[in-house]
């Protein structure tokens, strides 16, 4: 692999490349580009992942090499304290729990003693707390060189080493907001680079699509009212108006979401427009927004914050207008809702023509990488998401013994995954597996409600439980790594960037092939246009996207060189269906069986195999 990017790299040429697990995809791609000595820009899919590349992998091999490149980590604004921000929290001291208020006081205390002003230090706050968007900046808020804080910004500063550096690390949302123009922390990030490559590629697509559409949020709309607040109080305390409109937004905002329905959402636009309660709190929500608009832009002079709310309310009075018109035939608009949020999207239905465009502009050697690329032997699913023209391919097999580490169990006689007492069928499964395994499993379901009905069944299990959603997801790995025999239930987020190794993990459970649920809005239309252009939308475009998903659960269980594990899939349309096979190519090389009995003597042998260990 390292061979292979060195020459794109020379060469100037595009190189996708699948890397199974265990084959060492970060060195085999720092070594080249480090030993290249040209300008180079890697993207990682997480900032979890960032991390641990600039923090830990660049610095190894770096020393391995001998070299001192200039290296920098950059990220998105909204990962970096924004010191203005934090200033008028705390002149503002609205906070809806006692809990808030005294996380801002330590944020507070912490701005005095970090060099980065990363948010990611601060770990006792957790990354999703409500506090954050309080004291971080977005394009929209940053007031840029009018910032009483400008000198000390560190978003700024952050830029700077990013320019003077010769190796900068980002992630794929910093990437691509900077390939759409949309600035979130540098806005001239790709020009410069001679080399980019991308980590955990699979994940690019989807996240291009995001940042080449629009997005219209509750959030941003109540962000705007909170600002205005905190600057009326510093600029224009005369300005009555002002907080009562942004009052008046925010309550529009709220209607809103309460004339969507309740529950967590995922739906076309088209679907729920018309209906009268939405129409009216539609039109409650533009009036409120634009009678904001009027009085910031009377405000503006006040202040430069007060001319930044100004500018902001002109730019939602427009998105607004944008999202809620009749969508074209290249995108799609769609609904998400959430327990008090919502957001309104027009989302691209194919980004390959506008990504290709922009490969055009930037004449860099480009390297993608990931160890689930490929469906089969076969690259195009993920080269043709991108619009790449004939690149370069390479598909390197997992180095680690399979055959005889593990074992994949397709339980005989369930039922199909539509019949009401599936997954019920699959927990009796289950509860025989956990018991063979003595815990030591991730049991990983395709919907919530899987999920939960299975947490339901485990109530009374031996083994320590530990579901989804119960903490967050950096806690629960820590307790299952910890605990030695705990059972992990979860649902997309755990498919991926997980990385348990040892004994800790032996039994990975899959209740269905994952494919995305054809009532998602995105999905849907994908769809449909596949099939209007003649296409075949299940083999085409809903096996691929499945096998990528399917890769990437699978490669939870064997991790190192001396992992031993059984692999569990309990769709029964892995053997009856003529796709399975397309499947079953894309699965690693394990011996196969339906029988229980081969999983309970595996795990025996695994234990007699430990304790002679110990005996020795």
């Amino acid at each position: 692999m390292a061979a292979a990017v060195e020459q794109a790299i020379e060469a100037r040429e595009q190189l996708v490349v699948e890397a199974g697990t265990g084959i060492g995809k970060t060195y085999a791609y720092l070594v080249p580009v480090l030993h290249s000595g040209k300008r180079a820009i890697l993207s990682t899919g997480t900032r979890h992942l960032q991390d641990q590349l600039f923090h830990t992998d660049l610095p190894r091999v770096c020393e391995a090499l001998g070299v001192q490149p200039k290296i920098a980590l950059l990220k998105g604004r909204s990962n970096y304290l924004c010191l203005h921000r934090l200033q008028l929290t705390l002149e503002e001291g609205r906070f809806a729990r006692r809990r808030q208020a005294a996380e801002v006081q330590s944020i507070n205390d912490w701005s005095g003693r970090t060099r980065t002003g990363d948010v990611s230090e601060l770990s006792d706050i957790p990354e999703d707390a409500p506090v954050w968007p309080r004291v971080t900046s977005t394009a929209d808020n940053c007031l840029g060189s009018d910032c009483p804080s400008y000198r000390d910004c560190y978003v700024l500063k952050a830029r700077r080493r990013a320019q003077e550096a010769e190796v900068v690390v980002v992630n794929h949302h910093l990437l691509s907001a900077d390939m759409a123009l949309k600035e979130e922390g540098f806005g001239e990030l790709l020009p410069g680079a001679e080399v980019v490559v991308i980590d955990e590629a699979h994940q690019l697509p989807e996240t291009a699509a995001r940042f080449f559409g629009l997005s219209l949020g509750s959030r941003q709309l109540q962000q705007l009212a909170r600002d205005t607040r905190a600057e009326h109080l510093r600029e224009a305390g005369d300005m009555q108006d002002l907080p009562d409109s942004a009052d008046a937004l925010d309550k529009a905002a709220a209607d809103l979401r309460l004339a969507f329905g309740q529950g967590n959402r995922r739906l076309p636009w088209k679907d729920i427009r018309h209906k009268p309660e939405v129409r009216a709190a539609l039109d409650g929500l533009r009036d409120a927004l634009e009678q904001l608009r009027v009085w910031l832009e009377t405000a503006a002079a006040r202040g430069k914050g007060l001319e930044g709310c100004w500018h902001r309310a002109e730019q939602l009075v427009h998105k607004l207008a944008s999202v809620c018109t009749e969508e074209g035939g290249d995108h799609v608009q769609w609904l998400e809702t959430y327990t008090r949020s919502f957001a309104i999207h027009l989302t691209p239905l194919n980004v390959a023509a506008i990504f290709q465009q922009q490969l055009e502009r930037l004449p860099a050697s480009w390297v993608f990488t990931s160890a689930t690329l490929a469906v089969g032997q076969d690259f195009h699913h993920f080269t043709r998401q991108l619009g790449l023209v004939e690149p370069r391919t390479l598909q390197l097999d997992s180095p680690f013994d399979f055959q005889s580490n593990g074992l994949l169990y397709v339980p005989a006689a369930l039922p199909e995954p539509n019949s009401p007492s599936y997954t019920d069928a699959v927990m009796d499964q289950a509860e025989h597996l956990i018991e063979a395994s003595g815990g030591r499993a991730f049991l990983l379901f395709t919907s919530h409600r899987a999920l939960q009905a299975a947490a339901e069944r485990l109530q009374e299990c031996e083994h320590p439980v530990l579901v989804q959603g119960q903490m967050p997801k950096r806690e629960l790995l820590r307790r299952f790594r910890e605990l030695g025999n705990a059972v992990l239930l979860g649902t997309s987020s755990f498919w991926e960037g997980v990385d348990v190794r040892g004994e800790a993990l032996s039994l990975v459970l899959i209740d269905k092939l994952p494919f995305a649920a054809p009532g998602d809005p995105v999905v849907q239309a994908r769809i449909d246009r596949l099939r209007e252009a003649g296409g075949n939308p299940f083999m085409d475009f809903q096996v691929p996207s499945a096998v990528i998903t399917l890769k990437q659960g699978v490669g939870r269980l064997i991790r190192d060189a001396t992992d031993r594990g059984v692999l569990v899939l309990c769709d029964p349309r892995l053997l009856n269906k003529p796709y399975g096979r397309i499947f079953r190519r894309s699965l690693p090389p394990m011996p196969l069986t339906r029988e229980l009995r081969d999983v309970e003597a595996f795990f025996a042998a695994g234990i007699a195999d430990r304790e002679a260990k110990a005996r020795a």
